[in-house]
């Protein structure tokens, strides 16, 4: 987002708590409340960005659940909140979105790599991976129902320093988001329905 700011671009924003709006707007950008767990506050999205015509719209929202190294099944709870961030939280928003991107629109949800069931060779965080698998096949329906619309991709953004990649990851946080940018602006509609590496090169489902 502050790099798409930076670039002068008109950004609309989305959080949960009024802390996180009042430093979005502090940035420049155009908030908006949203739980993308809650149905209810995901109902109210569409009227709010009606009209506006998104060039360019990233679902980035998401949590890991818990840190299992083998086949540790998942509480009701965890499984809950890790689906309902991760997939329903896209099944809600993405038609919220549809009447409001503008012609050859880019949509990019933020998956993971670990959702490759082609790439996959150990089972550890299994509910995060099946989350991300399920995301994918979301992006894929997104895309097929877009066509012609918007080219519609899942994005890995590496193993990033963040919160949820740690400190000892390969990546920092503007190296990815650059990347990603690019890889976003340059799509072309033979890309809709993709599942992309942060620099552009394909990940296999």
């Amino acid at each position: 987002m502050r790099q798409y700011l930076a670039d002068g671009c008109r950004v609309t924003a989305t959080a949960r708590s009024e802390a996180s709006l009042v430093a979005l707007r502090g940035l420049g950008a155009s908030a908006l409340v949203l739980d993308v767990a809650s149905a209810e506050s995901v109902s109210r999205l569409a009227w709010q960005v009606d009209n506006s015509a998104f060039d360019v719209v990233v679902l980035a929202a998401g949590v890991y659940g818990p840190r299992t190294t083998g086949l540790q099944p998942p509480t009701s709870s965890d499984f809950d909140a890790v689906m309902h961030s991760n997939v329903l939280g896209a099944m809600q928003v993405i038609p919220q979105l549809a009447d409001a991107l503008a012609p050859a629109a880019k949509l990019a949800v933020i998956s993971s790599r670990m959702g490759s069931i082609g790439l996959r060779a150990n089972a550890n965080g299994w509910l995060y991976r099946a989350s991300k698998a399920a995301l994918n096949s979301v992006l894929k329906d997104a895309s097929l129902e877009l066509a012609g619309r918007a080219v519609c991709v899942s994005l890995h953004p590496g193993w990033v320093r963040t919160d949820m990649g740690g400190a000892g990851a390969d990546l920092a946080v503007d190296a990815s988001v650059a990347d990603m940018r690019r890889t976003i602006a340059a799509l072309t509609a033979a890309d809709n329905g993709s599942f992309l590496n942060h620099d552009g090169n394909p990940i296999p489902w």
